[in-house]
């Protein structure tokens, strides 16, 4: 069964540059652990949250611009597989990561409907 890993993280905004290009140097090594897509969205239209909200859960600053990015796997097992291994690989410790790592969000999901 498909399986999805969703990530929100901030990014400031002089950073754009640095963070596609960051992201086009993952893809091959994600795909080498199996992922089928990688989805990378620079926020545009973010509502201000009262209660919540994009912006008040990476506690986004003046200048940083929300990203939502996501990455499709074709099992969960695929995906736990390449969390563990990216621990030792070193192509992943040498990517340059331009945003706050404590303020990123991620969890793993299963899609239960998918309209195309």
């Amino acid at each position: 069964m498909p399986y999805v890993t969703g990530f929100l993280t901030p990014v400031k905004t002089a950073d754009k540059d640095r963070y596609i290009e960051s992201a086009r140097k993952s893809w091959p090594l994600f795909q080498k652990y199996g992922a089928l897509e990688q989805v990378e969205t620079w926020g545009e239209d973010i509502p201000p949250g009262k209660v919540t909200g994009f912006d008040l859960a990476v506690k986004q600053e003046a200048d940083e611009v929300v990203v939502f990015s996501w990455l499709r796997w074709p099992d969960r097992a695929a995906a736990d597989a390449c969390w563990e291994q990216m621990q030792s690989d070193p192509d992943f410790a040498n990517m340059d990561m331009p945003f706050d790592g404590k303020r990123m969000m991620w969890g793993g999901f299963t899609p239960v409907f998918e309209g195309r």
